[in-house]
């Protein structure tokens, strides 16, 4: 009985497999020739454990133990598309989609920049956070220009990091390289559809009270600044617009690419107010109503106006009157 056990175990091993389909999302139909490899992730050399490529169906198959992978990849003109999945989770009728690449922005473009600033001791570190967002079928990518450029100041030597966070994926560090301009850097990573995100980071020499001036180089959104809860910012063309509730940042607006701010105080996002000692991510310090605030507030105003026209219409009739669309009151 356990000989059958042991043979039923192998026969199940030995059937286990990874298969599924790569399917074009510009064109909408199966890839063929898409390279498509077997990951683990935490591995130190991310070297794939197998490689494959598909048929001219887009098909694939791994005759791998699908409880030993966790990733699944798939290249094409250069880019690649991941899948992650769970142990235990169907690793049979998977789809995975790829995009074809273009050089040129199209409809993709910044919808928000934020740079958080903050003080401490004899430092500042500063975190810029950059989103792009891609509403289209077709990925961005610009090797030589770079699809990320942005300013550092010279002092950030060393410490200068760049992490990108491709949609529905984890951040990973990346590659910095000097452009054609003193202090602009430029990254080469694609912008896939949906959302991609860069944290640009350094620290600089710094005591406070003092002055840090710095200047964003897209003009799709508009800059702003944050700091934590205590910490101040004063100068031309920066204007305090507000408080987040949940990291308790303060919120500054920018006007123009270029900004010299006088600094005051010291603290670190997520060590104020009870927060774990961890950095805060750019969806909670900065929400994207922030982007749309006067047409929230146009709304808002539009929906008191209504609330208010109701409750008189409510009380004249409580008085026997009523209101017609000419505005004189009747008996």
């Amino acid at each position: 009985m356990k000989s059958l056990g042991v043979l039923l175990a192998a026969a199940v091993a030995l059937h286990a497999a990874i298969e599924g389909v790569v399917v074009n999302g510009t064109t909408g139909r199966p890839q063929p020739g898409a390279v498509v490899s077997l990951l683990i992730m935490g591995k130190q050399d991310h070297q794939p454990e197998a490689q494959v490529t598909t048929d001219r169906e887009g098909k694939f198959r791994f005759d791998r133990d699908p409880a030993s992978v966790v990733l699944v990849q798939a290249a094409h003109q250069g880019v690649n598309y991941s899948l992650v999945f769970q142990p235990g989770s169907p690793s049979t009728g998977l789809t995975l989609a790829v995009y074809d690449v273009t050089r040129a922005a199209g409809t993709a473009k910044i919808i928000q920049e934020v740079t958080i600033l903050e003080p401490s001791g004899s430092e500042l570190a500063v975190r810029n956070n950059i989103i792009w967002q891609n509403p289209g079928r077709i990925t961005f990518r610009d090797p030589a220009r770079g699809t990320l450029r942005f300013w550092a100041p010279a002092e950030a030597g060393a410490t200068l990091r760049v992490r990108a966070t491709a949609p529905g994926g984890v951040p990973v560090e990346q590659k910095v390289s000097p452009a054609n301009e003193p202090g602009v850097y430029k990254v080469d990573y694609p912008i896939r559809p949906g959302e991609t995100s860069f944290e640009i980071s350094y620290v600089v020499p710094f005591t406070t009270p003092g002055q840090f001036q710095g200047r964003t180089l897209q003009t799709d959104a508009p800059l702003r600044l944050a700091t934590p809860e205590g910490v101040t910012l004063s100068g031309a063309g920066v204007e305090l617009l507000g408080q987040e509730p949940r990291s308790r940042a303060m919120i500054y607006g920018v006007k123009g690419p270029e900004y010299k701010v006088t600094i005051q105080g010291a603290g670190v996002l997520g060590q104020n107010a009870g927060e774990p000692d961890e950095s805060e991510s750019l969806d909670q310090i900065l929400p994207r109503v922030y982007g749309s605030v006067y047409q929230i507030l146009g709304l808002t105003l539009a929906i008191l106006a209504l609330g208010f026209l109701l409750l008189y219409r409510r009380m004249g009739s409580s008085d026997g009157l009523r209101v017609s669309s000419g505005g004189k009151s009747h008996r």
